[in-house]
């Protein structure tokens, strides 16, 4: 706000020294945005990032002037790797806090546990973490990966590339790998792969004891035949995992590993010699050659005065939806829900490796798919990328998804349309 004229300065004296008036002030002009991350418990190791981020993405967007001509302020709240708790921080931040928009969560349990609450009170989430898919809400936005922008096309590389006939589906004990690993079993089986062919396994979250369970992919893999893990494992289990990979003397030329939950920010705290060769699948690297993703780190190092300090592929995400959900408040006018969720399917925005994101119809956005490889310094050769691929939110190799699909635009608005019986409803949000 701009005081101008000869009692400019008095009323600026009297509103700041003023406590009552002082709050009404900030309450006035400025727009709250939630912080959903865990900065405790076993997803700390990844989330604790992703709050750092929006802070930062928040400071530059009001270095930028803010958003309708008003601060925007970070409300922060630690759920701590505790899946209930989510859902309690998240009716907090939109009833209590009355935050526009929040940011947040990262396992599947936790996006779960929101859900009905943002639909309840009809806020926006904006989840920027790879998923399961087989769900589609009004109220979120997926800006992570579906399973055909991550899982499917890692196993088409393994495949294809490295000739792997057997697959370990190695993954923490809850929803995203679950469901995730019955896409990848149905995928797997239609391209010929033999069930006996393919071991799944689930370790408990922050599972630390691996011997046992890397001596089972060891012996799976000394079958004769080209093997490879495809790992859901996620959090701080992946630490002792990846040791242990080295402790068994199990080598990418023999058994790789592709991971869809580890980046950047978890190889910072291995030591990565031993995991050389090793793979993940995402939708970014840090090892991008783009001028915006030298801009981003650059940004990213003065931000947190730490040019140690990695970015990951969540982050990129962050950053897509941050700033679709600015672009879209600003073509509507208003933070106001209904209208934001007219405004944004359609908008574009920059990613980070040189292309554009899209929202699309079924809240979910374009993105490139990055096969790395692990190197000895903790970042990624980049081995293979794709065009822009859509989300798509409902499988095509589970029976009761194929013929789903999400459409939030009116009329139909609707997130499981059947398209063979032309019904919607049935399934899902």
């Amino acid at each position: 706000m701009s005081f101008k004229g000869k009692f400019g300065g008095a009323l600026l004296a009297a509103v700041m020294s003023t406590t009552a008036l002082h709050g009404a002030f900030a309450a006035d002009d400025t727009i709250k945005v939630g912080v959903l991350h865990s900065l405790s418990g076993t997803m700390a190791i990844s989330e604790t990032t992703l709050k750092d981020a929006m802070l930062m993405l928040i400071d530059e967007q009001n270095k930028k002037g803010g958003l309708l001509g008003k601060k925007l302020e970070a409300v922060v709240v630690d759920p701590a790797s505790d899946w209930p708790l989510f859902a309690e921080k998240a009716r907090q931040l939109i009833s209590q806090d009355k935050v526009a928009a929040v940011f947040g969560c990262w396992t599947s349990s936790s996006r779960k546990s929101v859900l009905p609450v943002f639909e309840e009170l009809n806020s926006i989430l904006f989840y920027p973490v790879q998923y399961e898919g087989e769900e589609s809400s009004r109220n979120i936005f997926y800006t992570g990966a579906a399973p055909n922008q991550q899982a499917i096309p890692a196993v088409d590389y393994l495949m294809n590339t490295e000739g792997v006939k057997r697959f370990v589906l190695e993954g923490t004990d809850y929803v995203y790998p679950q469901t995730t690993n019955k896409i990848l079993k149905a995928y797997l089986i239609s391209k010929g792969v033999k069930e006996s062919d393919i071991l799944v396994n689930y370790t408990p979250f922050g599972f630390s004891d691996w011997q046992t369970e890397v001596s089972k992919i060891k012996a799976f893999g000394s079958a004769g035949v080209k093997t490879a893990v495809v790992s859901t494992i996620n959090g701080d289990a992946n630490v002792p995992f990846y040791k242990e990979l080295g402790n068994q003397g199990i080598k990418a030329e023999d058994i790789p590993v592709v991971a869809f939950s580890v980046g950047e920010e978890e190889l910072s705290g291995m030591d990565t010699k031993p995991l050389v060769g090793h793979l993940a699948a995402w939708n970014y690297f840090e090892s991008v050659d783009s001028p915006a993703n030298a801009a981003f780190i650059k940004e990213w190092h003065a931000f947190t005065k730490n040019d140690k300090r990695v970015t990951n592929d969540p982050m990129e995400a962050a950053y897509i939806g941050f700033n679709a959900w600015v672009k879209a408040v600003e073509a509507a006018g208003t933070t106001d829900t209904d209208k934001v969720l007219d405004t944004i399917i359609g908008v574009s925005v920059p990613n980070l490796s040189g292309g554009v994101a899209t929202v699309m119809p079924n809240h979910h956005i374009t993105k490139p798919v990055l096969i790395g490889e692990i190197q000895d310094d903790g970042q990624f050769q980049i081995v293979q990328q794709t065009p822009e691929v859509v989300g798509d939110e409902w499988s095509d190799f589970l029976p009761d998804s194929k013929n789903l699909i999400s459409d939030w635009r009116k009329p139909m608005s609707c997130g499981n349309f059947n398209v063979a019986t032309g019904k919607c409803g049935g399934k899902g949000s």
